[in-house]
């Protein structure tokens, strides 16, 4: 839900298309994107939704009306139209998607550039010319005009393989499945990996921006075709890809689904036998599994808020090479300091030629943590308070309050408790080295809040 100052939200500007996000709005983003970057060059792509061709139209005349000129690239995964960024060196990039979001849903991501979303300073500047109209449009003569730019999508993908060793992972002949979610990771991936010697799969490949074989979110209850297509084929490994394949979860060669904490933590492990004490980002959401394998590997863990922007923003700050969240973003900084579905499957099939073990094999050989996650009714008005009683609460506890409150116990159990930034509610993430721990720790920090909250409302 778009609120009445903001125009961004964690990753982009998001809505309902023709109810939040309407065609006209789309165009005075467009002016106000156009006016920031001062009649500059722009790429402009769009995910698989079938609202997103129109808004890419109205955001590109918003541009061209403030005199940017545009490049076209039409539908392409997220991380392939940031490659382009990178690789032809315009001003920046708008794209048209919603990510993970349900079909109904649509969005706008500003590019710098670097091929990173802007920072918040900067999508500050850009709501300030949205909401104060303060749009400079050109002269007649001085419009922006739009042309196609081919070959974004083959450049994207020859660039992810020079970051792994390719003869190796051919000679394995590995058998892949790939769920693309009926969206723009069929574009790239599958071609991809061909060329990389697998014989690959496809499931929900055609491309349907209702998402009709599974929502976009590639979260485990949406991923049961892709666990049993594997074992019925005899895969080496599956990959599901999010709305606009920059995010990636992999289903083992047993059909075991491994949530994203395990997978960035098996590329963690093999970045820093190679590149000891270099730094690796991840938001106080992910696995105390991380912070193992970084103390065990001698990485240096820095934590962030939760946010794949903030993550991209911190590792360029402090040029780190890896970054990953619990959902299946990873970031691999030669490459690009941004969530890459594609380069993140190259980066697991250059681990398992490697070490010529399995995924089962691999994951099995990690730290092991059990995860439960709760949540508990907070009315917007009162999530500051009961955050700032929380962590009184806490005192003398191994905290950290980077975003919500986090508390590592001896045993190491640990739980997060932050604020929903879209819902009136309290999410909690507990973990710890058995399952009944995991359990208990929401059920006590879900009846503390509950305390707590009520305490406020008297």
């Amino acid at each position: 839900m778009l609120s009445p100052r903001r125009l961004f939200g964690t990753n982009g500007i998001r809505g309902v298309a023709n109810k939040e996000l309407t065609s006209e709005m789309a165009i005075t983003i467009g002016s106000a994107v156009g006016t920031f970057f001062k009649n500059g060059t722009l790429i402009v792509g769009h995910d698989a939704r079938t609202s997103s061709p129109m808004l890419a139209k109205a955001v590109i005349a918003g541009l061209n009306a403030t005199g940017c000129d545009v490049l076209f690239v039409g539908m392409s995964p997220t991380p392939a139209l940031q490659y382009a960024v990178k690789n032809h060196k315009p001003d920046g990039a708008v794209i048209i998607t919603a990510s993970h979001n349900p079909p109904e849903y649509n969005g706008i991501k500003v590019i710098w550039n670097d091929g990173i979303e802007l920072s918040r300073e900067q999508e500050i500047a850009v709501e300030n010319i949205f909401f104060d109209g303060k749009m400079r449009y050109a002269e007649w003569d001085n419009i922006g005009t739009t042309r196609d730019l081919p070959g974004v999508i083959e450049d994207y993908t020859e660039a992810i393989k020079k970051h792994v060793n390719t003869e190796m992972i051919a000679k394995k002949h590995y058998r892949i499945v790939i769920d693309a979610a009926n969206s723009v990771g069929n574009l790239a991936a599958p071609y991809l990996f061909r060329d990389l010697g697998c014989k690959v799969m496809t499931i929900n490949g055609n491309i349907d921006g209702t998402f009709p074989g599974r929502l976009p979110e590639p979260r485990v209850e949406n991923l049961t075709e892709l666990a049993s297509t594997v074992k019925a084929v005899g895969a080496d490994l599956g990959v599901a890809y999010d709305g606009d394949a920059d995010r990636s979860v992999f289903v083992d060669e047993n059909g075991e689904i491994c949530w994203g904490d395990k997978t960035f933590a098996l590329i963690g492990k093999y970045f820093l036998k190679d590149n000891p004490n270099e730094k690796i980002v991840t938001p106080i959401s992910s696995s105390t599994l991380i912070k193992d394998i970084a103390d065990t590997y001698k990485g240096k863990l820095v934590w962030t808020k939760v946010g794949s922007v903030t993550v991209s923003q911190t590792m360029k700050k402090i040029k780190a090479k890896l970054g990953g969240e619990e959902n299946g973003g990873i970031f691999y900084g030669p490459h690009q300091s941004v969530r890459d579905g594609a380069m993140a499957t190259a980066l697991i099939l250059d681990i398992m030629a490697k070490t010529r073990k399995k995924l089962s094999k691999l994951i099995g050989e990690l730290p092991k943590y059990f995860i439960e996650k709760g949540k508990v009714e907070c009315p917007e008005n009162l999530k500051e308070k009961t955050l700032e009683n929380l962590i009184k609460q806490m005192k003398g506890l191994n905290i950290s309050t980077i975003d919500g409150v986090k508390v590592w116990f001896k045993d190491k159990s640990a739980i997060l408790i932050r604020p929903s930034g879209t819902e009136p509610i309290y999410r909690l993430y507990a973990e710890a080295k058995n399952e009944q721990k995991a359990k208990q720790l929401v059920n006590e920090y879900c009846l503390k809040l509950r305390r707590l909250i009520a305490s406020l409302k008297d």
